[in-house]
């Protein structure tokens, strides 16, 4: 079968048919099928051809597609087909020589227009579809966030994800509709907001911190208190160097084996754009607390496994790092080395006596780095200060090649 184009994916806005390039208004009025939303058929309701409308399961977009294959079909999204869209979805499964993409202007283009904002300046997220959480690692001082929203509900649950960490001052702003006749705005501050907003919206946040804000930057060794654990748990310090060796990536995968409450995981999903993590933890008590704190830290894409390694690791997806923070054995360590994806990372900590002699022997077998990483912290001595050495942990680390 020719890889000839076949299929068009159009960006429209709310403008409509008259919004667009005579060169996609036409390859639009000729289509045989039309693929999109409720939203996008009707705001080309005057061209006649056959109206599909996403399926249900939405994952079945794709072969909706390929049986039309023949026909001249036409995909209709919003503004930017490739950016945070349904674009993107089709390209990966569908050979890029065989679509044609007509972008339109996108709602952060329009957004950012209407704020005043440079868009290289600005933080551009969605969470349209996806879980609210996931822009919490974003809630910084000075930033500026624009935000593809899921719906009208959306921008009070953001105003209350900064009240809570301090940012109750941050100025915000809906942008409902643009470049329609039925455009509008809301703005106010995220302590107060109150505003009936319409469901399809762009959200624009000026963060503002109070003297007394979270501060959560995304760059790891976030504080231990942060967390919640049972004291198990990968302290702050030795939590960043660990993520050096680990190198989060974007879309990278990683595997916390014995992830206990998930600090590390949930700092590797924090660190890079998309980048995912499966938590390997046989006790329930402990992925509760991995549970939560993925949540709470914005990293609600976590995946926890019940288990036991070496057996757990079976017929997980190959990853891009190892961290092997628990249940440190030969066995486990042979399994994920091998499921382990060329340049991939391998990190291994140890406390104990036992733990240390299995990663010397490791090393020895393999290679790569060893350390031993010594953290002492101030603490009160009477009504002095003294210095408290914590437990020293022994490191190796590896890369695959």
């Amino acid at each position: 079968m020719s890889d000839a184009p076949w299929l068009h994916v159009v960006g429209i806005g709310e403008d409509g048919m008259a919004g667009l390039r005579p060169a996609t208004r036409a390859v639009v009025e000729a289509a045989e099928v039309i693929v999109g939303g409720d939203r996008h058929h009707r705001l080309s309701d005057a061209v006649h051809a056959e109206r599909i409308a996403w399926p249900s399961p939405f994952d079945a977009l794709i072969a909706l597609l390929r049986a039309q294959r023949g026909r001249r079909v036409v995909v209709l999204a919003t503004g930017d087909p490739l950016w945070y869209s349904v674009g993107a979805r089709i390209g990966r499964a569908i050979p890029p020589s065989q679509i044609v993409f007509h972008p339109q202007l996108s709602a952060f283009q329009l957004a950012a227009a209407r704020m005043g904002w440079s868009l290289p300046d600005v933080e551009t997220l969605t969470v349209h579809g996806r879980p609210v959480e996931q822009m919490i690692p974003f809630i910084v001082p000075g930033a500026r966030l624009l935000i593809l929203t899921t719906g009208a509900e959306t921008p009070a649950r953001i105003a209350a994800f900064l009240t809570e960490r301090g940012f109750g001052g941050s100025e915000m702003s809906v942008l409902a509709n643009m470049d329609g006749p039925a455009e509008a705005r809301f703005d106010g501050v995220a302590e107060s907001w109150d505003h009936e907003v319409p469901a399809f919206n762009t959200l624009a946040v000026e963060c503002v911190a109070a003297a007394d804000a979270a501060l959560l930057p995304r760059v790891p060794g976030l504080e231990d208190g942060l967390f919640r654990h049972d004291g198990n748990m990968t302290k702050r310090e030795v939590r960043a160097v660990t993520l050096a060796k680990l190198m989060p990536m974007r879309d990278a995968l990683l595997w916390d084996v014995g992830c206990g409450c998930g600090s590390v995981a949930v700092e590797w999903m924090r660190a890079a754009p998309s980048a995912r993590a499966i938590g390997i933890e046989p006790r329930a008590d402990r992925r509760a607390l991995a549970a939560e704190n993925a949540l709470a830290l914005g990293a609600p894409g976590l995946d926890l496994v019940e288990g036991q390694a070496p057996g757990a690791l079976d017929g997980l997806p190959p990853p891009d790092a190892v961290f092997l923070g628990g249940g440190l054995s030969e066995a486990v360590f042979d399994a994920a080395w091998s499921a382990l994806r060329p340049l991939g990372r391998l990190v291994a900590n140890a406390v104990t006596l036992e733990s240390e002699a299995v990663l010397t022997t490791l090393h020895a077998r393999r290679g790569g780095d060893l350390a031993r990483i010594s953290i002492e912290r101030a603490e009160p001595v009477g009504g002095y200060h003294g210095w408290r050495p914590m437990r020293p942990v022994t490191q190796w680390s590896l890369v695959k090649r």
